[in-house]
């Protein structure tokens, strides 16, 4: 399968901002590594309470067998952390390098 790689946008609750993005180091980038993501660069857009990465995947399954693997793996039901607790909105596309 082709790499696939996601730029994701999310919208956070503003008073959990800095909650999420702790969470989101201490927490998800390594679990993603450890299923075989692998995760660029990341920003933070304060004003408005937004929080953009970059994530991708070249393994021969496909990101969405591997997406499904992170999320139905015992660490990820484990992390204290639910998405809806901080998310309000959220925007993923698949991009590639021009």
């Amino acid at each position: 399968m082709p790499r696939t790689t996601q730029l994701r946008t999310y919208t956070i609750k503003p008073e959990m901002l800095d909650a999420w993005l702790g969470l989101w180091h201490t927490e998800i980038v390594p679990l993603r590594r450890a299923h075989g993501f692998e995760i660029g660069l990341a920003w933070v857009d304060r004003e408005h309470s937004r929080f953009v990465w970059l994530i991708a995947y070249d393994g021969e399954d496909g990101f969405a067998a591997a997406n499904a693997r992170y999320w139905n793996s015992p660490e990820r039901e484990r992390m204290p952390l639910q998405p809806e607790d901080y998310l309000v909105g959220s925007e993923v596309r698949d991009v590639e390098p021009a």
